[in-house]
């Protein structure tokens, strides 16, 4: 068997793995997480986590489909870990920027939903300060 081909399986069987391994630890930690930021509504929670989840492997699986075309044919094992390390590495950046897209969206409706419902902040002011030039 050619080595570009063996690692194209060694690639999407990584790729794929890894993509669900995010995925599921995302769902199952983010659950709590999504409850406060909809104000404690379970149900609607559990659909909006599973939305993410199916989003999250539509855009990851399709980057990894794409991002398989090698350069060039593979020669050895060394060139063929090389590659395989450099496409890892670039899935591995999707996964983790778009992990971090989606905590950053998740907590500033976190934030919005805070302020709307009044709550005070953990820790009382302890001293004011007048503006400057008063």
């Amino acid at each position: 068997m050619d080595l570009t081909v063996v690692g194209y399986v060694a690639y999407l069987l990584i790729s794929i793995g890894l993509t669900v391994w995010v995925a599921r630890t995302l769902s199952r930690n983010g659950k709590v997480f999504l409850a406060d930021v909809l104000h404690g509504n379970e149900k609607l929670a559990d659909a909006v986590n599973h939305l993410l989840v199916v989003g999250f492997y539509l855009v990851n699986f399709g980057f990894v489909a794409l991002y398989l075309r090698g350069d060039g044919a593979v020669a050895d094992a060394r060139q063929l870990l090389e590659a395989l390390s450099v496409k890892l590495g670039v899935v591995l950046l999707v996964l983790g920027v778009m992990h971090l897209g989606n905590v950053y969206v998740l907590n500033k409706i976190r934030r919005r939903g805070v302020m709307e419902r009044g709550q005070v902040p953990p820790v009382p002011p302890q001293a004011w300060t007048p503006p400057a030039g008063a």
